[in-house]
């Protein structure tokens, strides 16, 4: 676990008569998050199922971390490709070019991108951008003068611009994870990369990320779908996200009385995703989570991408949050699907040793992907399809 005494206390010193108060939450919260026990390797019994203690951990809590699923071969391969996708970004939200004046990173996108916030701003909070489901503004502190105006802190469709996220997208051991929870027919939600630069980095106002099924016969604590997490730089106190263990059960929670209730925006009983380099978490939607922005001195980067089961999407009207309200069927199920049969055939050239994860919704159809140019042009803007509920 990293060190981070110094980011606490300069986490701390934005607060003013409450430093001591946020200084006493972030202690408070990273011990209680490494008191649960709901973190280890994946592991799967002799059946090759997923081991019982980390299902009901799942179901307990509603999040579980995975250490050391990445390897540092893989990490470094999405660290490389980091390094080139920040030099291929818009030099400002409004600009089409990088700062060498190339066609930036999305400009021959038809679907939105980045998402850009002032330094360590809350752009989310208390506003109705989707759908409202932030209801609180985070505190904003005071950036250095030094910072930009404005700096990306999510990049949506990430998948198509990074091969090595492509390919941890296929991970073997988290798809049979996403099987275990959510059927051997489950499908894909949304992909993208959180960028929490130190000192930068922005909070995302806490929130459910349920949108469609709260009031359905059919609610359950699972409906939503859930998110892995793949951390690159670790994840701590201060950068990561926090959630509200058991929070997927209680349906639509009325965030505002929370707040109120805690007097800030410290809601009480919250822990962070305590994260090393390669570890993986994954976060049911329906819990209760969010972040501060990131005024200590450690980098977060979040390879996220949720799945679905398939029951809570077929025939169901999206949300209208990562992609347009549609009705979800058979053929755009199919369509937005494609480009995990393109990241497992990426991973296998890549990872040629490793046991390649069998879709049961591919073998079924008998279809097989190649991971070329061809392909690359097949995902240019495949997030318009984004099942999001």
């Amino acid at each position: 676990m990293q060190d981070i005494t110094k980011s606490i206390e300069a986490c701390a010193a934005h607060y003013g008569d409450q430093a001591d108060a946020m200084r006493d939450y972030l202690l408070a919260g990273q011990a209680a998050a490494l008191a649960l026990d709901n973190r280890g390797p994946i592991e799967f019994d002799t059946a090759g199922r997923l081991a019982p203690r980390i299902l009901d951990a799942y179901s307990k809590y509603g999040f579980y971390v995975f250490t050391g699923v990445l390897s540092e071969e893989e990490c470094e391969d999405i660290e490389a490709d980091m390094v080139a996708l920040k030099a291929s970004f818009p030099v400002a939200p409004d600009s089409e070019v990088d700062a060498k004046g190339r066609p930036a990173l999305g400009s021959d996108s038809m679907t939105p991108h980045l998402v850009w916030s002032k330094p360590l701003g809350d752009p989310l909070g208390g506003t109705q951008l989707a759908n409202g489901r932030h209801q609180v503004k985070m505190f904003e502190p005071e950036a250095t003068a030094d910072t930009p105006e404005a700096s990306p802190f999510i990049l949506l469709g990430s998948l198509r611009f990074s091969d090595a996220c492509l390919r941890t997208y296929a991970h073997p051991e988290l798809l049979r994870v996403a099987e275990a929870i959510n059927g051997e027919d489950f499908t894909p939600f949304n992909e993208a990369l959180f960028i929490k630069e130190p000192g930068i980095g922005a909070a995302v106002s806490w929130h459910q990320d349920g949108v469609t099924h709260w009031d359905s016969p059919d609610f359950d604590e699972n409906i939503h779908g859930f998110n892995f997490m793949a951390q690159l730089y670790g994840s701590t106190a201060v950068n990561g996200v926090w959630v509200l263990p058991g929070s997927h059960k209680l349906g639509k929670i009325d965030i505002k009385n929370l707040v109120s209730s805690a007097k800030s925006e410290r809601i009480e009983g919250a822990v962070p995703l305590v994260c090393d380099r390669g570890d993986v978490v994954i976060c049911n939607r329906q819990a209760l989570h969010g972040s501060f922005p990131n005024s200590g001195f450690e980098p977060r980067l979040t390879v996220n991408f949720g799945f679905h089961k398939r029951s809570s999407v077929l025939g169901v009207k999206g949300g209208g949050i990562h992609s347009d309200a549609q009705i979800f069927d058979d053929k755009i199920i199919a369509r937005r699907s494609r480009v995990l049969g393109y990241a497992i055939a990426a991973r296998k050239e890549r990872f040629p040793e490793e046991a390649a994860y069998e879709y049961k919704p591919f073998t079924d159809r008998s279809l097989s992907f190649v991971w070329d140019n061809t392909a690359r042009e097949d995902i240019r803007d495949y997030n318009r399809d984004d099942l999001s509920i």
